[in-house]
C-alpha cells in the first residue's frame, strides 16, 4: 500500500506543473462544452467558423464512428450559450441504405453563404465528398450537393481563401497509402481543379494538412504523419499549385489530426498533441492537447494546455475571429466537444 501511495504522489507532482498551467494560464479566456447532453452517445471531428451573426459549430455523431447512424450536428453560439444540437446531414442513399457521414468542414464565404463540407461512405478509404449550403447563418441548409468524382473537399482542416479569390481545400486520400493533395475552386465549390499527390505515402504516409500563410508568399501545410512520428510539413511558393516534397518537423505526431491558422499578426497558431507514438504501435495518446504559438513557423512555444488528464482530446479545429480572439474546438472523450476561448496576445 506504501508502494501504490508513493507512486500515485509522484505521478500528481509530476502533473501538478502542467494541470497548474492548464488552469492559471491567463491567455484562455473560456472553456465550456458546447453541449451537456445529446441525443447521441459519441462525437468526433468537430469544425467552427464566424457567420455575420455568430460562431457555428459542426461534428459527426452517432452511436460510434464509421456506424451508419453517424450524422451531422451543427450548433450555433448565441451571446450566452450554444444552442441544442440539430442534425443537418445523414448518409442516407436514394435505395434507403444509411452510411455514415464523416469530418465536416465549415467555411464562411466572405459577405455570402455558410458552406459545410463532408463525408459519406463506409470508410475513409471509400468515402465520398458531398456539400451544403446556408444562407441565414446555419438554421437552414440545402440539399447535398455531391462533389465530382476524385473530389473530396477539404478533408478534416477548412479551406483558406487566397489572394486571387481561389478558395484552396487541404485535402487527403486513404485508398492507396496515406497522400496528401490540394483541390481549388474559384466559384464557392461549383467546379474544382485538384493537384497531383505531393507524395506516395509507401514511407511518408500523410493526411489532413492545415494551411498556413508567410509573409514572403509562401505557404506551409502541417499534416498529420501515420509512421514518422512527427508532424510533416510541405511549402508551396506559387499559391498552392506545386508543394515540396514532404519532410519531417521537430513537433511530435501519434497519428493524430493537427490544425493551424495564421494569425492578423502574422504569427503561427497550431493545435495538436505533442505526443510520440508508442513504441511498436502506429499510433500515441491524444492527451495532452497543447496550442503552440510561432513567428515563423519551424519554431514553436507552447502558449496553452487545453488538456492534460488521461483520456482523449483530439481532432481540433481552430479560427481566429474578427477580434481577434482565437477559438478552438476539438473532441473530448468522444463524448463532448469542447469549446475554448484564447487571447493570443496573452500567456505567450
Amino acid at each position: 500500500m506504501k508502494k501504490i501511495a508513493l507512486c500515485l504522489l509522484v505521478v500528481s507532482l509530476v502533473s501538478i506543473p502542467r494541470l497548474f498551467a492548464q488552469q492559471s494560464n491567463p491567455a484562455i479566456l473560456k472553456r465550456e462544452f458546447i453541449y451537456e447532453q445529446a441525443p447521441f452517445p459519441e462525437c468526433h471531428a468537430s469544425t467552427i467558423a464566424q457567420t455575420p451573426q455568430g460562431l457555428v459549430a459542426a461534428w459527426f455523431g452517432g452511436t460510434h464512428e464509421r456506424n451508419p447512424d453517424v450524422g451531422i450536428w451543427v450548433s450555433s453560439r448565441s451571446e450566452t450559450s450554444w444552442t441544442a444540437p440539430v442534425e443537418v446531414a445523414t448518409g442516407v442513399q436514394p435505395d434507403g441504405k444509411r452510411l455514415p457521414c464523416w469530418n465536416p468542414v465549415l467555411f464562411q464565404v466572405p459577405k455570402g453563404e455558410l458552406i459545410l463540407f463532408y463525408k459519406v461512405g463506409p470508410s475513409p478509404s471509400t468515402w465520398w465528398g458531398l456539400l451544403k449550403r446556408s444562407k441565414d447563418n446555419g438554421k437552414t441548409w440545402s440539399e447535398a450537393e455531391r462533389l465530382p468524382e476524385g473530389i473530396a473537399g477539404p478533408i478534416k482542416n477548412k479551406p483558406v481563401l487566397l489572394p486571387s479569390g481561389v478558395l484552396l481545400c487541404p485535402t487527403s486520400s486513404e485508398d492507396h497509402n496515406w497522400r496528401v493533395h490540394f483541390e481549388q475552386t474559384s466559384d464557392w465549390g461549383k467546379t474544382w481543379q485538384k493537384t497531383a499527390a505531393i507524395n506516395d505515402g509507401v514511407e511518408d504516409g500523410a493526411i489532413q494538412p492545415s494551411v498556413l500563410f508567410h509573409p514572403n508568399g509562401q505557404l506551409q501545410a502541417l499534416c498529420r504523419s501515420q509512421k514518422s512520428g512527427f508532424i510533416a510539413e510541405t511549402w508551396s511558393k506559387d499559391g498552392g499549385k506545386t508543394w515540396s516534397p514532404l519532410q519531417k518537423t521537430s513537433l511530435p505526431n501519434p497519428n493524430s489530426g493537427t490544425d493551424a491558422v495564421t494569425l492578423k499578426d502574422g504569427r503561427q497558431v497550431l493545435v495538436y498533441n505533442p505526443v510520440a507514438p508508442t513504441p511498436g504501435k502506429s499510433g500515441g495518446p491524444r492527451t495532452p492537447l497543447d496550442v503552440a504559438i510561432s513567428d515563423d513557423g519551424k519554431t514553436w512555444k507552447t502558449l496553452a494546455v487545453l488538456e492534460n488528464e488521461p483520456g482523449e482530446y483530439s481532432y481540433p479545429a481552430v479560427i481566429q475571429t474578427a477580434d481577434g480572439l482565437v477559438h478552438v474546438t476539438y473532441t473530448w472523450k468522444r463524448q463532448r466537444i469542447r469549446h475554448v476561448v484564447i487571447d493570443p496576445k496573452k500567456g505567450a
